[in-house]
């Protein structure tokens, strides 16, 4: 096994995190900026509820068990500042071997 090379793990890892970071970082400049175009182009994003493609309409996929209730869902959320987040990840991950 080469020791430069990473696990899928570590890797999603950093990416979530830059990703989060950016979305942070996205919506912290939309509250200090003044309404307006600027404002808008920071905190306006693409949505995916990736549950409501396959459960009911709310995103949620739930199971019924009678005694036990689960439910179940996942929400990804991106604005530009996250994919900026996420090329920053990927540029440090790219630096740091």
């Amino acid at each position: 096994m080469d020791i430069n090379r990473r696990s899928i793990s570590i890797l999603a890892l950093v990416l979530i995190i830059g990703a989060m970071l950016g979305t942070l970082l996205g919506n912290l400049l939309g509250a200090i900026l003044p309404d307006g175009v600027v404002r808008d182009f920071f905190l306006t994003g693409i949505g995916f509820d990736l549950a409501g493609m396959v459960g009911d309409q709310n995103g949620v996929i739930t199971l019924n068990l009678i005694v036990l209730k689960l439910q179940f869902g996942l929400s990804l959320y991106f604005n530009f500042t996250s994919i900026i987040g996420l090329a920053t990840a990927y540029y440090f991950l790219r630096y740091f071997r």
